[in-house]
């Protein structure tokens, strides 16, 4: 399997995930619904590494960098589901799924090379992100001031690329699926120490638990797609690829939630993703 076809997997998983908490952010606690998530996620990581039967055997070195990408994961998380609660999706979507500037951008300094054609499909998914940006400003329809979301978007956003920088080297010192479970449980220890401290609610609610488990078990797989991605060529199209999310997103969104979209927004979106398509090419 090529890190192309991993990162699409990873595609599908979170675009999926994303378009349900988009929906259950109307009725449930964030925070509570996340802490669900990643608990889910950690399970079924964990019952994937029982069932490989390998040892528990990671350097200090990756322990450290596998901590970083759960904290980076983390950031990223929390910063992706209030944006999606602000929305809409055709905002926070693209600007999210922008990550892959910064992966290129640590590729580069990493050693990689960059040729026009990848500059210029970076800059396509800049142009493409700002005409979305500016014209959900000029929407009829009743949303939060656009600023502080697409603040929240783009922390996502950096938090993605450097969640996944990470968990490569991590994944590269000692494996990708005991570093991945330490980003996964260090994502989930900080979150619940948060929670209690601030004591905050736990429970989402009986009826949402159904959505956050499934949605738990599509980020254990995208998370563990990207990060298996680590020993084969070119581990930063992984996370490229799996920024198409955001086009299914939308879609699911304009489907299933009736949020509006005007043509040009339209032109807006696909110009984002095409950039993203060409660097995942």
């Amino acid at each position: 399997m090529t890190s192309l076809s991993l990162g699409l997997i990873a595609a599908l998983c979170w675009g999926l995930h994303d378009i349900t908490i988009r929906y259950l952010s109307r009725t449930v606690p964030l925070m509570a619904a996340l802490l669900v998530v990643l608990t889910v996620g950690a399970v079924f990581q964990t019952g994937v590494f029982l069932s490989r039967g390998e040892g528990f055997a990671v350097s200090s070195a990756a322990a450290g960098y596998a901590v970083g990408a759960g904290l980076a994961f983390l950031a990223a998380s929390v910063g992706l589901y209030f944006a999606f609660e602000r929305g809409p999706v055709r905002l926070v979507a693209p600007i999210i799924a922008g990550f892959p500037i910064l992966s290129i951008t640590f590729a580069v300094l990493g050693g990689s090379t960059i040729s026009l054609l990848q500059a210029a499909a970076v800059l396509a998914i800049v142009f493409g992100v700002g005409i979305v940006a500016a014209l959900s400003d000029h929407s009829d329809e009743a949303i939060p001031p656009i600023g502080p979301t697409i603040a929240l978007a783009a922390f996502s956003a950096a938090g993605f690329a450097s969640t996944f920088k990470l968990g490569h080297i991590a994944a590269e010192l000692s494996g990708e699926l005991p570093t991945t479970l330490v980003t996964r449980l260090t994502a989930l220890g900080v979150l619940l120490a948060f929670l209690l401290a601030r004591r905050m609610p736990l429970w989402p609610g009986r009826t949402a638990m159904v959505p956050l488990c499934a949605m738990g078990l599509l980020d254990g797989v995208a998370l563990l797609s990207i990060m298996s991605a680590a020993a084969l060529p070119h581990p930063e199209y992984a996370s490229v690829a799996s920024s198409l999310f955001g086009m299914l997103t939308i879609l699911l969104a304009w489907i299933l939630l009736k949020e509006r979209m005007t043509m040009s927004q339209w032109g807006g979106c696909l110009i984002a993703f095409a950039g993203v398509g060409y660097l995942a090419s």
